[in-house]
């Protein structure tokens, strides 16, 4: 069963690379007859989605019924089913919308197969839960609901990218196509940390350092790509190891660190790759696939999205976890890295509806906040998760 849960899996990663092959050619289509109709690439676009969907839910029933608790409680679940909340989320919208979805859906499509690539990079096992975690009942209420509001914010992030790029004057040096880049350099960072992450696993790299954590206490840390970084008062006991250049403190997830900073400076090299073959600017190089989409309807789009997802995230990532947080270590509240970040979350999101509803930050003003929103919700999900300790470092 639990390799027929990865197959489903695998099979829905391609669903959804065919789907972002055809809103490509739909929008290629509808840029040159100059129109906003409903394309057969489309449909096929919808069904691929639909189709890839199914699949992934499959992989996560089949998952459920292997471990018997939700899938949700380590970071390769977490962001898968986070990818699969987006893809719901994206579904629903674009029977809303059926004429005007194919620009979100050629990014939202792609943040999915992101999500499922980063995923695939973390440990796959099916694991026993952790003491705060074995309460079934909240593990689904706090967890999944997080997850679908964070899956309907990311609709409001790839709207507001899609925004950004329709209207922005790319050619020009400022900031803002800067910025652009930036993000593109991001989203190639997440394919690098996968090459970096199965590259040397397929190589059976592996580096053991003793060291002291955060608790002063003697420990053991198993780097599986080569050390750049060490951990605090770290000694190397793999013999012909790479020895690494400095150390952090205990109180710093080393390995995980040193994985994220390889991911960086792969993903310089694939982003400058890119540009060559492209002699211009990626952002540059996808706009002229979204010409034919409104501005105005982008905007609603990103709008809307987080209107109905930042309740629900407010619910499941706020509410339901100081109700845990009391079950599982009995305080509502300990300013631990992962509630601080999802309180920030919070009151961003809430900043975003107060200046568009009552100071009129429409537009671009708004598409920045979608996007800073969005950073804000991966930096929680990768680097607090991964690099700071805390009560919630068992997600790694």
């Amino acid at each position: 069963m639990l390799s027929l849960s990865f197959n489903l899996l695998l099979v829905a990663f391609f669903a959804f690379l065919t789907a972002t092959i055809f809103f490509a050619f739909s929008l290629s289509k509808q840029r040159k007859a100059q129109t906003h109709t409903q394309t057969k690439a489309s449909k096929w676009g919808i069904a691929f989605s639909i189709i890839g969907l199914a699949l992934s839910l499959g992989y996560f029933f089949a998952r459920w019924s292997v471990s018997g608790h939700a899938p949700v409680s380590n970071m390769f679940e977490y962001m898968t089913a986070l990818a699969i909340a987006i893809a719901l989320a994206f579904c629903i919208i674009y029977f809303i919308y059926p004429n005007r979805a194919d620009v979100v859906g050629l990014f939202t499509m792609p943040t999915v197969m992101l999500l499922i690539v980063y995923a695939s990079t973390f440990s796959t096992a099916v694991a026993p839960l952790v003491p705060s975690l074995q309460m079934p009942l909240m593990l689904k209420l706090h967890i999944i609901t997080t997850a679908i509001g964070q899956g309907l914010l990311a609709i409001g992030f790839a709207a507001g990218l899609a925004y950004l790029l329709r209207t922005l004057d790319l050619k020009q040096k400022s900031w803002k196509p800067r910025i652009i880049e930036l993000m593109m350099y991001g989203l190639l960072c997440v394919v690098a940390h996968a090459l970096v992450a199965h590259g040397f696993s397929a190589a059976n790299y592996e580096a053991t350092f003793s060291y002291i954590d955060e608790n002063e206490q003697e420990a053991m840390m198993v780097y599986e790509v080569p050390p750049l970084i060490g951990p605090n008062e770290g000694e190397l006991q793999t013999e012909g190891a790479m020895e690494p250049l400095f150390s952090v403190p205990g109180n710093i997830e080393a390995s995980d660190l040193n994985t994220l900073i390889w991911a960086f400076g792969v993903g310089i090299v694939l982003y400058w790759l890119i540009r060559l073959l492209l002699r211009k600017r990626i952002g540059l190089a996808i706009q002229p696939l979204l010409k034919v989409s409104k501005p105005a309807t982008l905007d609603e789009f990103s709008y809307r999205a987080i209107a109905i997802g930042f309740p629900v995230f407010a619910l499941g990532g706020l509410i339901f976890a100081m109700i845990w947080a009391q079950i599982a270590w009995s305080r509502f509240w300990g300013w631990d890295p992962k509630e601080v970040w999802a309180l920030i979350t919070f009151l961003f999101y809430a900043a975003y509806l107060h200046l568009r509803l009552n100071k009129g930050w429409h537009g671009e003003k708004s598409a920045w906040l979608c996007v800073i929103g969005f950073a804000i919700i991966m930096f929680n999900l990768v680097f607090v998760n991964l690099v700071i300790a805390g009560l919630h470092s068992y997600a790694s």
